[in-house]
């Protein structure tokens, strides 16, 4: 794949057939992590539970990490709770970097840490999570791996909700890198024939609300 080609467009097609496929995208009333409401919801824990999806979504973040970044510009690859570890921990084995994750909250025993793994001060850290909405989250865990000395510049998600997140990234300095928007996503599912168009303008119209 070559991201920004015509290989990147027939690589986020064959992800949306996949997700229509194991019924990722799901319509109804649903609270999100970051507390907002959504007629929509991209469930992408139950990639894992399909061992072709989750080799090709794997593979995608690792082809997109090696050709949008490249493998000497970062030191290891952090997962964030929960959904984004994983994918993180499939992608740093099939890249060969160290693993790590985010706590959501620090632990109150052991070392009492709240980024689990081998971290020393100056590496280089990229995030991974499945997808964005406002950011909050990746912020954080930016925030946490900074705590503890890490670097952190890039953050990888599948999907971009287009609700805030890049905005809120770049306010503290990561750049967000995603495999497709939820726009894109929509569109290929309506075409496709996956979801009807009253379910289209749902997504559209909460993009714009955001």
């Amino acid at each position: 794949m070559r991201c920004g080609s015509v290989d990147r467009a027939e690589l986020v097609q064959e992800a949306c057939k996949l997700l229509a496929r194991i019924g990722a995208v799901k319509f109804g009333v649903f609270k999100l992590t970051s507390g907002k409401t959504s007629p929509y919801y991209i469930d992408l824990r139950l990639v894992p539970s399909f061992p072709d999806a989750f080799r090709f979504i794997c593979d995608a973040y690792a082809t997109m990490i090696e050709e949008e970044l490249g493998l000497e510009a970062f030191d290891r690859i952090a997962g964030v709770p929960t959904s984004g570890i994983p994918f993180a921990a499939v992608v740093a084995f099939r890249l060969e970097k160290p693993f790590l994750y985010v706590r959501k909250e620090v632990k109150l025993h052991g070392r009492e840490r709240r980024v689990e793994g081998v971290l020393a001060p100056g590496d280089r850290v990229i995030l991974l999570d499945d997808l964005i909405t406002t950011g909050k989250t990746l912020a954080e865990a930016a925030k946490a791996i900074r705590a503890e000395g890490g670097e952190v510049e890039h953050a990888f998600v599948l999907i971009d909700r287009e609700e805030g997140g890049r905005d809120t990234l770049a306010q503290v300095g990561v750049r967000l890198h995603a495999l497709m928007t939820v726009r894109e996503m929509a569109k290929l599912l309506l075409d496709m024939g996956a979801i009807e168009e009253e379910q289209y303008e749902l997504i559209m119209s909460q993009v714009s609300s955001g």
